[in-house]
């Protein structure tokens, strides 16, 4: 037995499947090459949505109590089964299809009916319990309004029904190698945010800040058409279900790899809790110090993830099955060369978005945020809070990996103490920032507590998976990204220099302008070095990544 997992004995049939769906790396790279048109259009599409409610809503207390409300959901959600979902769902659903005669769809029927009515149950007891969950993250005072975050939260939180509607018929579909109907359900949502958006804004009036707030028209557009949103993201993955060739049906009684399931799901549980606590802890931080603190800091947070969302999660999310049926098999080996693989990918692709992030926050958020019921001064501290933050971009993608390592190793309790490691540095760095920095620059010593909080969990990760797996090609990763680091450096000095040439150039311009200006002269010359830089050190992992994104291009 190696690492936890037994060798598996397979029948003729399985071993037909087993090489149907084995994968090699141009696999996975076609695999991540064609989600990556979907994310990079869900991405776009989000930010777009982001941008024009920053522009409807300012960045003051309408939108920290939108945004607080609108966590809501995600919190509860995950508590009750997101985690579980992404992390535990797909090893257990590939294990059932390569060893039941009819290809695991009984134990999916199962595992839908029986989390459906969890997440049933859960969203109406959210719901009633609406004042309790945000009394956790609002504190009371001058720069937080609970009453409207409340109000929000009753339109808002039956969101976590749909939710979980969409991340179970995604990890069914992912579990079955299908990988392009999820990417593109966000898109759907995030065309239905836009419009309803647009509708906030040629709604009259206003939205009222007093505590009588459900008779507001306005209030009601933003948050039913914010929940509408979630509804049609579920119900557009229904047509994708039905082709993979499971019927949704209600199937009750219980099998007992139901109850391994459970067990691993306790341990998920404490993980997302922990995790949610200190996010709780931050907003009510945040809230507490000045105002725009939870919008700034969760405008940074989206900002900052989506490079990895368009990127990193398309590696993530092809690796994941693979490595799942590599440890079904006992082939520890292929599980570290996924891990190695991934890891090296990863920096290749997010190292150079960090630099870029650290040295053009201020114009980047500029650009984006400095229009409507926004001003500079917003953006500006937006722009901070994001550089500040950017070195977290890797880690966090690093131990999102090393986390799904874990769990299709059937090991759902190192993570959850992996986890409890990077909450308590979190919350102990929160509340430094809190003492220690003025009021306005608070969010940016969060958001850095934030991320330092990933370096510590690949840290961590890393040094366990040593332990459990034994050598993890260390060498390689760390020599890999070495190089990339100092050529992402050399480009990110190259985009100081741009900035300097452009303001002796441009020194009266209009600040949005100039920061346009300033951002398309970093990207150029900084994209120019880092291309010398990384073809300069070799890095191999370059030919791979120009190679797939030419394809992609193409198609």
């Amino acid at each position: 037995m190696l690492g936890g997992v037994p060798p598996m004995n397979h029948s003729p049939r399985q071993e037909m499947s087993a090489r149907r769906v084995a994968w090699s790396d141009r696999s996975l790279a076609h695999a991540s090459g064609s989600m990556a048109l979907a994310t990079v259009i869900s991405r776009v599409t989000g930010l777009v949505a982001k941008l024009l409610l920053a522009a409807a809503l300012g960045f003051g207390l309408l939108n920290d109590s939108y945004n607080i409300a609108n966590e809501l959901p995600n919190m509860v959600y995950e508590l009750l089964l997101g985690g579980v979902l992404s992390s535990v769902a797909i090893p257990v659903l590939v294990r059932a299809q390569r060893t039941d005669p009819d290809g695991g769809d009984t134990y999916a029927q199962r595992l839908l009916t029986m989390s459906t009515v969890a997440l049933v149950v859960g969203t109406a007891a959210a719901v009633a319990a609406a004042p309790w969950l945000i009394r956790l993250s609002v504190t009371g005072g001058p720069h937080a309004s609970p009453a409207l975050a409340t109000a929000f939260a009753y339109l808002l939180l039956p969101e976590i029904l749909f939710y979980g509607l969409a991340a179970l018929i995604g990890a069914v579909l992912n579990s079955r190698g299908v990988f392009g109907p999820p990417a593109w359900a966000p898109v759907a949502n995030n065309l239905v945010l836009i419009a309803v958006i647009s509708a906030y804004m040629l709604t009259p009036g206003r939205i009222s800040l007093q505590p009588n707030l459900m008779g507001d028209i306005k209030l009601w557009v933003l948050g039913l058409g914010t929940t509408l949103g979630i509804v049609v993201q579920a119900a557009v993955l229904l047509p994708a279900l039905c082709r993979s060739g499971l019927r949704w049906r209600w199937r009750w009684g219980w099998d007992p790899r139901l109850s391994s399931f459970s067990g691993l799901a306790g341990w998920v549980f404490l993980y997302v809790l922990a995790g949610q606590i200190g996010l709780v802890v931050t907003y009510r931080i945040a809230s507490a110090t000045a105002g725009g603190g939870v919008a700034t800091y969760a405008y940074a947070w989206i900002l900052l993830i989506v490079p990895y969302g368009v990127l990193g999660n398309s590696v993530l999310t092809a690796l994941m099955p693979r490595i799942s049926r590599a440890t079904a098999d006992g082939n520890i080996s292929a599980v570290v060369a996924d891990l190695s693989l991934g890891t090296r990918i990863s920096a290749l692709l997010l190292l150079p978005i960090s630099a870029l992030f650290t040295v053009a926050g201020g114009q980047i958020a500029t650009v984006l945020f400095s229009y409507g019921h926004s001003d500079l001064a917003q953006a500006d501290r937006l722009g901070q809070t994001l550089a500040a933050s950017a070195f977290g971009l890797l880690p966090y993608a690093v131990v999102l990996l090393q986390l799904r390592v874990f769990y299709a190793l059937d090991d759902a309790r190192t993570p959850t103490v992996i986890m409890a490691f990077m909450i308590i540095g979190k919350i102990g760095l929160s509340i430094l920032s809190a003492i220690l920095l003025s009021p306005q620059q608070v969010v940016v010593g969060l958001a850095a507590a934030n991320s330092a909080s990933f370096v510590v969990g690949a840290v961590v990760g890393q040094v366990w998976l040593s332990y459990r797996l034994g050598r993890l090609n260390t060498p390689q990763m760390a020599s890999t990204v070495a190089r990339i680091t100092l050529a992402a450096s050399a480009a990110a000095f190259a985009g100081l220099a741009a900035v300097y040439l452009v303001r002796a150039l441009v020194p009266h311009a209009l600040s949005p302008v100039r920061a346009a200006v300033e951002l398309t002269a970093i990207a150029l010359l900084g994209g120019a070095v880092l291309l010398v830089g990384l073809r300069a050190l070799r890095v191999s992992e370059l030919g791979v990544v120009l190679t797939r994104a030419a394809a992609l291009l193409r198609r």
